[in-house]
């Protein structure tokens, strides 16, 4: 992966993982509910069940890659018509609204990993999203499980950097997105829609 590509890339990364989500809201809850320190498990569980869904998108995009020397053009043009899709949906999401049940007992450690990895497994958006995502920064001349193992893991350590903030600012982020929560969607949603018409074009 070239630089330029691997910095582009750095950067949508960030953005996507501030952006809310499945995991992000459990991450969010389980902080307020049992503490940051705990909440690394679910953190741990969500990143196995990323670094799953990268690996699937990536070997079915190896699997078109070598059908057609055409086919990553049309997965990026594709995919970026689904980016921007979705930051129409999040432009028009309501805000989030987190309401903490009283008196939940205090889960296990493998309770916390087994949520964290299911909630990223059981998402069929993710992996719809990283099929859309993850083309716009492959060089099909280089060696794709190179590329595979940077993009996995950039993706994963900003993921968990990201959740583990909101592990230990779950109170006062919870506050936050429920007043401010109709504007940062639609950030959010523009950065999407910005993307999805904007990757595909980059060379």
């Amino acid at each position: 992966m070239a630089l330029h590509t691997w910095l582009l890339y750095l950067v949508a990364a960030i953005g996507l993982s501030l952006t809310p989500g499945p995991n992000s809201l459990l991450v969010l809850t389980h902080g307020a509910l049992h503490g940051h320190r705990r909440t690394l498990w679910t953190v741990a569980g969500g990143a196995v069940g990323f670094t799953a869904l990268i690996g699937l998108s990536m070997a079915g995009i190896g699997a078109l890659l070598q059908t057609s020397a055409h086919a990553l053009l049309v997965l990026k043009l594709v995919g970026g018509a689904y980016l921007a899709w979705l930051g129409v949906q999040l432009w028009r999401a309501p805000p989030i609204q987190l309401d903490l049940p009283a008196g939940t007992p205090q889960a296990s450690a493998a309770g916390l990993f087994r949520q964290g990895a299911l909630t990223a497994l059981s998402n069929p958006k993710a992996l719809l999203f990283y099929g859309a995502f993850l083309p716009q920064f492959i060089d099909p001349q280089r060696d794709l499980a190179t590329q595979f193992v940077v993009m996995a893991t950039v993706f994963v350590v900003i993921e968990i950097a990201v959740e583990w903030v909101l592990a230990l600012m779950a109170h006062r982020v919870r506050r936050w997105l429920q007043r401010l929560g109709r504007r940062f969607n639609r950030a959010c949603g523009g950065m999407f829609v910005a993307m999805g018409a904007a990757l595909p074009l980059t060379r």
